[in-house]
């Protein structure tokens, strides 16, 4: 689902205008994106938690070259599912292995 088909789905569920919707959707996710900005938690219970997390530098290896390249420390947005959210998902779908070993995801009947 893309922006626009949420925004559709949001406008159906509350009765808002597509305007409306776009509104508080691009209102959630600008709060969310400035409390991460400033090092804060977003905890939304049942759903999950967006945070910051702090990675290590480390040193890798350029595929091409095989030149080794310094990756500097950095900080990265990271979401943890809630309770409700994994249970939810954990009823409604099923991993079923494919013929080649693969695995694909099925609506759990």
């Amino acid at each position: 689902m893309n922006k626009g088909e949420f925004v559709d789905r949001l406008s159906e569920a509350t009765g808002f205008t597509k305007k409306d919707s776009k509104k508080a959707l691009d209102s959630v996710i600008d709060i969310i994106t400035e409390a991460l900005k400033n090092n804060e938690e977003v905890l939304l219970t049942g759903f999950g938690k967006f945070e910051t997390r702090s990675r290590k530098a480390t040193e890798r290896i350029n595929p091409q070259t095989g030149e080794k390249i310094k990756v500097p420390s950095k900080v990265v947005p990271a979401f943890k599912t809630g309770k409700n959210l994994k249970e939810g998902v954990r009823e409604s779908l099923k991993a079923v292995e494919t013929g080649s070993g693969d695995l694909k995801i099925e609506k759990d009947k």
